[in-house]
């Protein structure tokens, strides 16, 4: 008789298949965030199908939660998918490439499964297979979670894991630990990448607007120039990282990627609006950003007349793996990323500037979140196409580690909590 571990290993060998089959399927038919009705349908009828002891959806306008009670008693695990694909219109030559369209924020797009959540969704219904065939020997339970809205709701909207939460994905009941995987270009195809602490940046949204006195081109002494004090601010935000944050503790981000102002080359504007970025890995600097950016952004302004209002919305908090959780799993990541039909290897990953909202789960509940590599073996991940691109390619081998990663983690985990 096999063991479990040995079992989960042949079930996902068996059903690598229909997990690519699944993603194709997906990526063909993209859906953005807080809109994933045909996504959220085909997850709901697979739990339902398995047998699952409960399948609630609608959750977070769109998301699927299936609990699985293992045969043995024991303690609740959680495992999240994201399912939202991006406003981003595919560029790569597939037969199962996008060629969905949708409104986004007022806007006609182009749909495209642009940073692998296709992937996570396919992986985590061949978890849920895998697991279901083999619940009788599962000591506990396993909450599945497939999340819509992680790449932000639309506009105006809730959505995405702070939704989930606030309406009790973590209750009735509540798993003690919760793990989740993004598959990423910036590793070869099958190498699992973890890090214990803080592994991906906060993200918060940062808008200045400037107003000064509309004047003549040629003529400016006679007006309030917004944009001058614009650029003069820009180039003043460049300092705050680099010359007031202790560097030693942690790194941080302040980009200002879009500003509008004006409609005529002679006509010096009234206002002037700059939409930004800011990125950290510790809360308190997170904070000290904050603060900064509005006093240096009031200040400049004001010693050139102008006025400003800053806004900066808090998004994602810091992703932060939890030490103690990552001591525990790591093993297990060793021993799927050593083993299986394509043996590839683990590494600790360096802390990415990019977010995530899974960090919202990790906020409440210990949280492991690690990353799959799915570069082709002939392509050097740093000369792939990175997540979020419209040329982002997947090499379908990585799908089948990740469904050994979960399906192992829930596993060992729930085991190691009744030794």
């Amino acid at each position: 008789m096999q063991t479990l571990a040995a079992a989960i290993d042949t079930a996902a060998a068996q059903i690598e298949a229909q997990v690519i089959a699944w993603r194709r399927d997906l990526h063909q038919h993209p859906e953005l965030g807080n809109r994933e009705f045909r996504t959220a349908s085909i997850v709901a009828e697979h739990l339902r199908a398995l047998g699952f002891d409960e399948v609630k959806t609608g959750v977070a306008h769109t998301g699927v939660v299936g609990l699985l009670k293992g045969g043995r008693p024991g303690g609740v695990v959680a495992l999240r998918a994201d399912m939202d694909g991006l406003p981003v219109t595919e560029e790569v030559e597939l037969p199962f490439a996008s060629k969905a369209r949708a409104v986004w924020n007022g806007e006609e797009v182009g749909v495209m499964h642009a940073c692998g959540h296709d992937c996570h969704v396919a992986i985590l219904m061949g978890v849920a297979s895998i697991l279901a065939g083999l619940r009788e020997q599962i000591p506990g339970s396993v909450k599945f979670i497939f999340q819509p809205a992680e790449e932000m709701p639309p506009e105006g909207e809730e959505g995405g894991a702070a939704l989930m939460i606030k309406e009790g994905v973590l209750e009735n009941p509540t798993p003690s630990a919760i793990f989740g995987l993004h598959v990423t270009s910036r590793q070869s195809a099958g190498v699992i990448g973890y890090r214990p602490g803080p592994t991906m940046a906060s993200s918060d949204k940062l808008k200045i607007t400037v107003r000064g006195k509309q004047t003549h081109g040629a003529a400016p002494w006679l007006g309030v120039d917004p944009i001058v004090t614009s650029a003069q601010i820009v180039l003043g935000l460049q300092t705050i990282v680099s010359r007031t944050l202790d560097l030693n503790r942690e790194p941080a981000v302040v980009t200002i990627g879009a500003i509008k102002g004006g409609v005529r080359e002679n006509i010096i504007p009234d206002t002037v609006e700059m939409r930004g970025t800011i990125r950290s890995f510790d809360e308190g600097m997170r904070d000290a950003i904050h603060e900064r950016v509005t006093q240096l952004a009031e200040g400049i302004s004001a010693a050139s007349r102008a006025s400003c209002q800053v806004c900066i919305t808090k998004n994602y908090p810091v992703t932060r793996n939890d030490p103690v959780l990552t001591e525990q799993m790591v093993p297990t990541l060793t021993r799927v990323a050593s083993t299986g039909p394509r043996p590839m290897g683990i590494e600790v990953v360096p802390k990415a500037t990019g977010a995530e909202d899974f960090s919202f789960f990790q906020r409440l509940i210990p949280g492991l979140f690690f990353f799959v590599g799915v570069t082709p073996p002939e392509i050097a991940p740093s000369q792939a196409y990175s997540n979020h691109s419209p040329r982002f390619v997947v090499d379908e081998r990585g799908l089948e580690v990740g469904v050994r990663a979960l399906a192992h983690l829930a596993v060992d985990y729930l085991a190691q909590r009744q030794s």
